[in-house]
């Protein structure tokens, strides 16, 4: 499917990128966390390449002029733009997520590209991956996707099932469950938001003192976007995922 986005200047993406990295250290220092400890992912959808190169671009820059952050990650909602973005910005050496969920049809075109699956909502998916990621050289970083508003527009597992699909998960071969992600609650309410990502917060730590295999890795938080990130950080946030803060507003796909 062909994609287009908004007008946004080299410079203009370069600004706003340099506003959530600053945005992300200010809610680390209210949590009175490293800043280190948050990595943005940038969420691409519908953007067209030379947008996401620009970003890209801009994020090195900044660290080559002193910035500490981590490099930002790429994450793709939609596997045939993961397709068609990826060997463009291979030069660039980025690291794909996939953070939309995942047909099993569609598991070995995401694998060419993606370093994790931040989508696993099922047992069946997660044995489509393990079976595929069998033969890589790394293990592929899975998360567990968990619906911690039980918006039915939302996917991923129940709360309440999350630890044990993330338990059977992370025993499969091939891969590393890397930790858990959410999407936020659709509400003006911060409470309501925060008690969302304290839930899954509660979830890792219930996988994590587990103790069974395959689990001592799974410290992740995938959680927060653009407008609750500081939420998502001051309940301990891994990653947070990033797109109209850094893009602007997506336009409709083309075609």
């Amino acid at each position: 499917m062909p994609v287009r986005s908004g007008v946004v200047s080299s410079d203009d993406v370069a600004r706003r990128l340099a506003q959530v990295q600053e945005r992300v250290a200010a809610a680390c220092a209210a949590a009175a966390r490293r800043p280190d400890e948050v990595r943005v992912l940038l969420a691409s959808k519908t953007m067209d390449v030379a947008t996401v190169r620009a970003a890209l671009l801009a994020d090195t820059a900044a660290r080559t002029a002193g910035a500490t952050h981590a490099p930002v990650l790429l994450g793709e909602n939609r596997v045939q733009e993961l397709v068609t973005k990826a060997p463009a910005l291979a030069d660039l050496e980025p690291t794909w997520h996939v953070i939309g969920p995942l047909q099993s049809n569609k598991v070995n075109a995401a694998l060419r590209w993606a370093a994790a699956v931040e989508s696993v909502a099922d047992d069946a998916l997660a044995r489509r991956l393990s079976g595929r990621a069998q033969g890589r050289e790394q293990p592929l970083d899975v998360w567990v996707q968990a619906n911690v508003s039980g918006e039915p527009t939302k996917h991923g597992v129940a709360p309440d099932a999350a630890a044990d699909l993330a338990v059977r998960v992370a025993a499969l071969p091939g891969l590393r469950l890397a930790g858990l992600m959410t999407v936020g609650a659709r509400s003006d309410d911060e409470r309501v938001v925060r008690a969302g990502f304290a839930r899954l917060r509660a979830v890792r730590d219930e996988v994590v003192a587990s103790g069974e295999p395959g689990t001592e890795h799974a410290h992740g938080l995938s959680m927060g976007m653009s407008g609750d990130l500081e939420a998502a950080v001051a309940e301990g946030a891994t990653v947070v995922r990033i797109g109209t803060a850094v893009f602007g507003l997506r336009a409709t796909p083309a075609g």
